[in-house]
Parts: C-alpha cells; sequence; structure tokens
C-alpha cells in the first residue's frame, strides 16, 4: 500500500503544532472530526478512539453490559481483533462460514445458527465489499439481535445507497496507517444508540462517570456514591482508549478526500477483474456498492500447483501480496483458538478454509495507474 497521508496533510499538522501552547491531548478536534464523521456516515453520533481494536473492545464490554453472557456469531474470515474483543468480553465466539461472493458472513447460515443464547452477530465487511443482505437485516430485527458492524477495511462501502456501518446497533472503523483513510493509528464507533453513545463515552475514558452526558446518569452515580469526589467516580473497570487532537486533524483533512478516492479504488477493481482469467480466479464478486481496499486474488479450484507459481510469479515481479485475504485467513487455525479445547474445527467453515489456503489480496490505493493492474494481469497470465 503507498503512505495515505499526503503532504497537505503534514503541512497542516506542522502549522497546527507551530501556534503558541497547541492542545495536544483528546479537545475540540476530536470532537469536531467526530460530528464530521458522523454526518458523512449518516448516523447521530460517532466517538474516536486510538485504534480500531479499541473500537471493538468497547462495543463488546457495553454490548456484554447490556446483554449478559452469551453467544456472539463471528465470522472465520476477519482480524484477530474481532474475535478477542469477543473472548475478552466473556461471550463464546461462534464462527459460522462466509459467502464466497461478498466474503462476509453467509446470511443463511447465520440465521439458522441463531438460539437463545445468541446475543449479538459481529460481521466484518471483508475488503471492501457490501457483507449485508436485507434478509439479514431483517431476520436480526425480528429476533432483536443486535448487529454489530465491523467496517474497518470498508470506509464509503454501500447497501441500497446507504452507507455500511448505520444499519448496525454499533459500528466500528479503524483509520489505521494505510486504511482508506488513516489517522496513523485511530478508529472510532458509530451509532444511533443515545444510551450506548453515553456509556461508550465513559468506557474510552476510565469508566469515568463524568464522562457522561447524561445528568440522570450523574446524578444517579452521585445520589449512590455520596463517600466519593464527584470528579472520580468510575462507573466501569476501562482504561484509557481516548485519541488526540493531532489525530482529530488528519482525520477531518482526509475525510474531504475520502469519496474521490473511494471511486478511483472502484475503477481499479473494475479494472483488475477485468484482466485476471475467470476459469483461474474468482471474479463474481459482489461488487456494488463496494469500496474496495485490496485486490482480491481467489482460486476458483484448490489446487496447491497453482497456488505456488501464484506466489512465486507475484514474487519476482516485486508485487508484495498477503496470503489468506483479511487477517490472514481462517481464524479457527490460529493458535490462540486452537489452544482452547473443544473449539470448532477449521474445516467446519469450508468456503473461509478455501480462502485460507487458495487467496490472496494485493493492494489497492487512488494513486495506482491502469498500467500496474495490467501488469499485474500480465504476470498471473497463463497459469
Amino acid at each position: 500500500m503507498k503512505n495515505n497521508i499526503s503532504r497537505s496533510d503534514l503541512d497542516k499538522l506542522i502549522e497546527y503544532l507551530a501556534q503558541d501552547d497547541p492542545k495536544l491531548t483528546h479537545g475540540p478536534l476530536v470532537k469536531r472530526f467526530e460530528d464530521e464523521w458522523s454526518k458523512w456516515l449518516g448516523v447521530k453520533h460517532s466517538i474516536m478512539l486510538n485504534s480500531g481494536s479499541s473500537a471493538n473492545d468497547l462495543t463488546m464490554i457495553a454490548l456484554k453490559e447490556l446483554k449478559g453472557p452469551g453467544e456472539i456469531i463471528v465470522p472465520p474470515l476477519t482480524w484477530v481483533s474481532d474475535i478477542s474483543s469477543v473472548l475478552r468480553a466473556g461471550f463464546d465466539p461462534k464462527f459460522v462460514d462466509i459467502d464466497p461472493q461478498s466474503l462476509a458472513l453467509d446470511t443463511e447460515l447465520v440465521l439458522d445458527a441463531i438460539t437463545e443464547k445468541t446475543k449479538g452477530v459481529f460481521l466484518t465487511h471483508v475488503l471492501g465489499y457490501n457483507g449485508l443482505t436485507d434478509k439479514l437485516i431483517n431476520g436480526l430485527k425480528e429476533r432483536n439481535i443486535p448487529l454489530i458492524e465491523d467496517v474497518c477495511e470498508s470506509h464509503g462501502a454501500t447497501h441500497n445507497g446507504q452507507k455500511v456501518g448505520s444499519f448496525g446497533w454499533a459500528s466500528n472503523f479503524s483509520f489505521y496507517y494505510a486504511h482508506h483513510m488513516t489517522t496513523i493509528e485511530g478508529g472510532i464507533i458509530s451509532t444511533n444508540d443515545d444510551e450506548l453513545y453515553d456509556q461508550l463515552r465513559m468506557l474510552r475514558s476510565h469508566g469515568m462517570v463524568r464522562e457522561s452526558l447524561n445528568e440522570e446518569t450523574k446524578n444517579s452515580f452521585l445520589k449512590n456514591y455520596p463517600d466519593l469526589n464527584p470528579d472520580f467516580i468510575f462507573a466501569y473497570p476501562s482504561h484509557n482508549m481516548r485519541s488526540t487532537e493531532l489525530n482529530g486533524l488528519l482525520g477531518l483533512e482526509q475525510l474531504k478526500r475520502l469519496d474521490e478516492n473511494n471511486k478511483l479504488r472502484t475503477l481499479n477493481l473494475n479494472k483488475f477483474l477485468s484482466v485476471i482469467d475467470p476459469t483461474v480466479f474468482k471474479t463474481d464478486f459482489k461488487t456494488g456498492g463496494s469500496s474496495n481496499y485490496a485486490f482480491t486474488l481467489v482460486l476458483v479450484k484448490p489446487d496447491m500447483k497453482i497456488r505456488n507459481q501464484v506466489e512465486s510469479r507475484l514474487t519476482k515481479a516485486g508485487i508484495e501480496f498477503r496470503r489468506g485475504l483479511s487477517g490472514g485467513g481462517n481464524q479457527l487455525r490460529q493458535p490462540y483458538l486452537r489452544r482452547i479445547q473443544g473449539f470448532q474445527s477449521p474445516e467446519s467453515v469450508p468456503v473461509a478454509d478455501h480462502v485460507h489456503h487458495y487467496a490472496w489480496y494485493v493492494g489497492n490505493y487512488p494513486e495506482l495507474t491502469f498500467e500496474q493492474i495490467e501488469h499485474l494481469g500480465s504476470v498471473l497470465k497463463d497459469i
């Protein structure tokens, strides 16, 4: 991936730091970015954090407070922090296989997997593809099951013309260095739920009640704990996940370019799919509404000989790649899960397991040229 931070972004930071006594930690620029992001996404509230992983953690902690212990339906193709946040909150992850066209949770399998133990569905929009279906959205609403959207790789993707990340009870984004937009490190949780937003404000800052915007909440704690200093009442056992003013400033600058950059990413994806052989590589992805993060290269059939040829050719051509797509492939093959006795086998999710062994991603970014994409196609020709 190319560095998403422009010279103008850096100049803005220099200009800000050149002020007399600039505020550096969490402050008005962070709040301004939260408001601009909410407006862009089409939601009521957003809360900026120090990473997308922190966003996952806080969302799961809040869900545990709301729903109590139980199971969270999760995808095997995702980033480790999604699953680790489920485990750390005290939930049991229940893995369901993916749809080969969207690479997200298979709707039918999710709805079939719901039981009285189900406390939420944690869906990942993989590498820019829209992972939602109307049947999933409506089915979860009917069953009163919260939907949590991981949109860390899919800023700006849409479902029925509406941005993904605006459908769920909560949605998590990452602004890591190489993502669609970046604050170097950073993340955000977005929601339309007023109560959740107020809870997240406290959780972000050590669980402190003074961060709440709800006077009723504050007064309740003051009344019940008269022996405590009002400035230091800790409602939850949390820690510091705040961002900084520098991150907020970068977010404001980057957001200005996000939509135009996503258009270029989509053009690049369509070009890429047109230059690879559909008899060897999958090209029937759910591209409608996508905001491609990286090119998805998936073998149609399992073939170790072809896999080795692909990796050899890309390596010789100096084209960087990652096998397994998001998060290194099937999370059920990772040691942190395999050491848990009695856990699901990796083979229980065959579509994700195929991706684990026979798929790669190659970087996509706005400055990529069609000539470079055509070169990639020529490297993979006649395999």
